[in-house]
This record gives C-alpha cells, sequence and structure tokens, in this order.
C-alpha cells in the first residue's frame, strides 16, 4: 500500500464514522460521534471553526466526554480539558509473516455473550477505553486458559484501507505466556486477507508494548496526542 494511502491515519475516528463505521454513527452538522456504549470516541474536521464545534456539544449535551482521540484541532476555551496522553502511532506489515496464519489456533472468536468476562478483564488490565458494546467494531479474539478468559484483542477504528488493532490486554496471572503476541499475529493474518494494514495506539511511556509491537512488525509512523475534553 503506497504511503500516500496512509493520509486516512491522520484523522482515524473521523475516517472511520464516515466509511466502516457509519453505521455506529450519530451525527449533527460537521459534527460525528460513535453511539453511546460502543465508543466516546468524537470527531470534528480539522477546521471545525466555532460552528463545528457548537455542532458537537450540542450532539453530546451539556457536561458530557469529549473523547477527540488523535485529533489536533483546539477546542474553545470553555471546554474543560479531561486528560492529555503522548503516544505513537504505529502502522504494521502489509502481508502476515510465515507462520503467522497457524497462530488463530490458539485463539477463539469473542461475541455478545463473552461481554460480561471482556469487560472484566478490561477493569482487570485497564488496556484502554472499552464499552458494553465496543466489539461492535469488529473482530475480537480471546484466549482462555481453564476456561477463564486471561488475554484479548480486537478490531476498533477502521480508516480505509486500514485496521486498527486495540484492546490488547492480558490478565496479570497469565502473563508471560505470549498470549498477546499470538493474538495479534491472529488479527493481523486477518486484517492482511482481506488486502488492508494493521495498525495501532499505544501510550508512549508503555515502552514494553511498543518494543513488542516493534518486533511483530510494527513502526511508529508518527507521535500523536490524545486528549479529551468536556462539553460546556
Amino acid at each position: 500500500m503506497a504511503d500516500r494511502d496512509a493520509v486516512v491515519l491522520d484523522d482515524p475516528v473521523r475516517q472511520s464514522l464516515r466509511g466502516h463505521h457509519a453505521h455506529l454513527a450519530r451525527r449533527l452538522g460537521r459534527a460525528a460521534v460513535y453511539l453511546p456504549e460502543v465508543a466516546t470516541f468524537s470527531s470534528v474536521p480539522a477546521d471545525p471553526g466555532a460552528a463545528g464545534w457548537a455542532d458537537l456539544a450540542r450532539l453530546l449535551g451539556r457536561g458530557a466526554f469529549a473523547d477527540m482521540f488523535s485529533s489536533p484541532a483546539t477546542p474553545p476555551p470553555d471546554w474543560e480539558p479531561v486528560f492529555t496522553l503522548e503516544g505513537f502511532q504505529m502502522t504494521g506489515p502489509a502481508e502476515c509473516r510465515p507462520g503467522h496464519a497457524q497462530a488463530e489456533t490458539r485463539v477463539a472468536e469473542l461475541g455478545p455473550d463473552d461481554v460480561p468476562e471482556m469487560l472484566d478483564l478490561v477493569a482487570r488490565t485497564q488496556p484502554g477505553p472499552f464499552w458494553p458494546r465496543t466489539h461492535e467494531l469488529g473482530t475480537y479474539l480471546g484466549i482462555r486458559e481453564n476456561g477463564t478468559l486471561v488475554a484479548m484483542a480486537g478490531e476498533r477504528l477502521r480508516p480505509p484501507g486500514w485496521t486498527e488493532i486495540s484492546a490488547v490486554c492480558t490478565a496479570p496471572e497469565a502473563r508471560g505466556r505470549g498470549h498477546a503476541t499470538r493474538l495479534i499475529r491472529a488479527l493481523t493474518a486477518r486484517i492482511t486477507a482481506r488486502n488492508e494494514r494493521p495498525v495501532l495506539h499505544v501510550a508512549a511511556a508503555n515502552t514494553g508494548a511498543v518494543a513488542m509491537y516493534e518486533r511483530l512488525g510494527f513502526e511508529v509512523r508518527k507521535h500523536v496526542t490524545f486528549r479529551g475534553f468536556r462539553t460546556p
């Protein structure tokens, strides 16, 4: 895939809401957000102007949380900052490495019946935002030990030609066994099989995760700043 095709990764939330995830979107004017319990990500154009921010405020409601993900747009001063987190956007290989396809034999696809366990694992490991309907964004895979879900990862944002790998987490008692590697390889195999490329986002401070992703063939595309705000 040519480098020019990666431009959609500069605004992955908006690109996803306009395309693959349009059925999971709410819109008003120039603003768009995901449905409640799917995701808290919000989107405005790169140059929203006062009207764009007003559209987003009306769409979300007073005192609501707007997760702007990696959008560089700056809201009006009466929007309360909630968090700022430095991170990296990393892109994966265009094709699966030899042996990666066999990784799926160690994992199982998760569905609606698994959501309570998925939410419990997220609460224990804190991989990032995950809500009761987040699994509707794409395929989620898990690994069980003695019937208990101990690791998972899945597909989140879907800008054209790309699929974001997210919610990579392993229970503390099951770490060090290669579960995250197996899950990422299995997802990468699925993504590249449909002629897309994997992308992921990681906190800059999580050096262990960055190193693991690099071993799996991911490269830092750019530095990003994740920000969240509360509407006036």
